[in-house]
């Protein structure tokens, strides 16, 4: 897994990179790294959001889960239908132009919405927490969509500049967007 959250001028907010269990965050504008913590516990301390690699890219690309398994189905008006997946998630479709389109899913504390498409991919993603331990509501967009591409494999790893001091995930925790919550 490689996500850059891409700030409107300058150098990234942070880059995190994954491969098997262990990751790595840098925040180039601090200068300061994450290393050897699974990705989840870096994605949730810095998002809130604490999923592993499998299962973040089933969001965003409108599985829901890493491995859908669908149980049961069931039509309702409006043009919309749910099936429910094996652990308990579910997908709510709607019709679009003749085609089923996933707009909505639940995934444990989860609601997920799905606005935008592009092409078989959606483009917007809505992420809302409703645990009553922490509220998160985070939004994604994917601006540069490219499917069945080969990618380099120097892109899952990341040159830590040799400047840039520990962070560790307590203080990413404190310090962070959720520092306050």
């Amino acid at each position: 897994m490689r996500l850059e959250g891409v700030a409107p001028f300058g150098p990234p907010a942070f880059i995190l990179v994954a491969r098997a269990v262990e990751a790595t965050l840098l925040l180039p504008r601090d200068d300061r790294v994450v290393r050897g913590a699974k990705a989840e516990d870096i994605l949730g301390a810095l998002t809130g959001v604490a999923l592993a690699p499998a299962d973040l890219q089933a969001v965003l690309t409108g599985c829901v889960v890493a491995m859908p398994r669908p149980t049961e189905g069931h039509l309702h008006g409006g043009g919309w239908a749910s099936i429910d997946l094996d652990g308990g998630a579910s997908m709510y479709l709607r019709q679009d132009a003749g085609k089923w389109r996933v707009r909505a899913a639940r995934r444990g504390d989860w609601r997920i919405e799905y606005p935008m498409w592009q092409g078989d991919f959606p483009s917007l993603v809505r992420l809302q927490s409703e645990a009553a331990a922490q509220r998160i509501d985070l939004t994604a967009q994917v601006s540069q969509l490219e499917v069945n591409v080969d990618v380099d494999a120097s892109a899952f790893t990341l040159n830590v500049p040799a400047a840039a001091r520990p962070l560790s995930l307590d203080e990413l925790r404190e310090n962070g967007p959720l520092g306050a919550q």
